[in-house]
């Protein structure tokens, strides 16, 4: 169970989830069924993540299956439902396929999306003295263990030429990290959007550095092995997939009207969700799952396992299927810039 030490405007919304690979609670809940017809499609969710935008978009109508919903806290147990085969397919961020990889689960990565990583940050308090990320050595670092904040706290201190071993990392789940921060009992947190929209809105810190250009920026949908093999729940997953990918153009069109119903269902603030969508969500591009994003991937999952957090090594390829890549651009594909209309 989460604890109660920050306001319902931030609880876990899409962005947040998506990235995060630990969880505090692997609670789920059923959500409900949309659409008609004799097959059933259960697709794990997260608050304010794929059934919010797909019905935001108009793109839950015509249905002729059915989608059963079932939301999660955070990427790991959404996988771990994957894996057991209660949910044909789930969204999630760069990094909880890599543990569950590492766990030896019976994944498949199907599709991605490409941003921008402007939202994922190492963030300092506002009247802080630092002014660069080489300044880190020896500071006190809030991240979550494991998650994607935590490769791009490894990635930006290898940039500035430190390990972890050379900061006092301070391993907080978010709302814990939020706490210790605006208290001041770390010297920076490393987190992505929207807690990087929240801390700016409030004026409560800054961007010291960004995972741009260090961070792969990418979200999967993962699929389970056995809804592939099935003729009906293969073409089922084509057509949902098709389904996210309009969507995701929506936002990038109506990122206002995103952003208000992204604030209702994850309780944010509407100021919060806007700047969070323009920063981050309304980047998002649909990509191949190609060579590049799997060894982009091996990458992370390299990582993880030369720091003991992974116990054994991790060939990604195998945890991918690129039946779904049609015409769609290859990976490294810049994402949107949004602009201002």
């Amino acid at each position: 169970m989460r604890r109660s030490l920050v306001p319902a405007a931030l609880l876990l919304p899409l962005t947040l989830l998506l990235t995060a690979c630990g969880g505090n609670s692997a609670a789920e809940t059923s959500t409900g069924t949309d659409g008609k017809g004799s097959l059933t499609l259960n697709v794990g969710d997260q608050k304010g993540g794929s059934e919010a935008v797909l019905r935001a978009a108009g793109e839950l109508k015509n249905l002729d299956y059915k989608i059963k919903w079932s939301t999660f806290t955070s990427g790991p147990p959404l996988l771990e439902a994957v894996n057991a085969k209660a949910v044909d397919i789930g969204a999630v961020g760069n990094t909880p396929p890599v543990f569950a990889a590492g766990a030896g689960s019976k994944i498949k990565v199907v599709a991605a999306s490409h941003g921008n990583s402007q939202g994922e940050a190492i963030l300092v308090p506002k009247n802080s003295k630092l002014t660069s990320p080489e300044q880190l050595k020896g500071k006190s670092i809030a991240v979550a263990q494991g998650s994607s904040a935590h490769f791009q706290l490894i990635a930006s201190l290898k940039a500035a030429g430190l390990t972890l071993s050379d900061v006092k990392v301070k391993y907080l789940q978010p709302a814990d990290a939020l706490a210790a921060f605006t208290s001041g009992k770390v010297d920076a947190w490393t987190v992505w959007d929207p807690y990087t929209s929240q801390v700016l809105q409030a004026k409560q810190g800054r961007i010291l550095t960004t995972g741009q250009g260090l961070v792969n920026g990418l979200n999967f949908q993962v699929a389970a092995p056995s809804a592939l093999g099935d003729s009906k729940k293969a073409a089922a997953i084509k057509d949902y997939l098709a389904r996210l990918r309009r969507a995701q153009d929506w936002v990038y069109d109506h990122p206002d009207a995103w952003a208000k119903v992204w604030a209702k269902d994850t309780g944010l603030p509407y100021a919060v969700a806007l700047a969070s969508v323009k920063r981050t969500n309304a980047s998002r591009i649909s990509v191949a799952v190609d060579k590049p994003l799997i060894a982009s991937e091996q990458q992370i999952a390299d990582t993880f396992t030369g720091l003991k957090l992974i116990p054994r090594k991790v060939d990604f390829a195998e945890f991918v299927d690129t039946r779904f890549n049609g015409s769609l651009p290859a990976s490294t594909t810049a994402p949107r810039v949004y602009k201002e209309k």
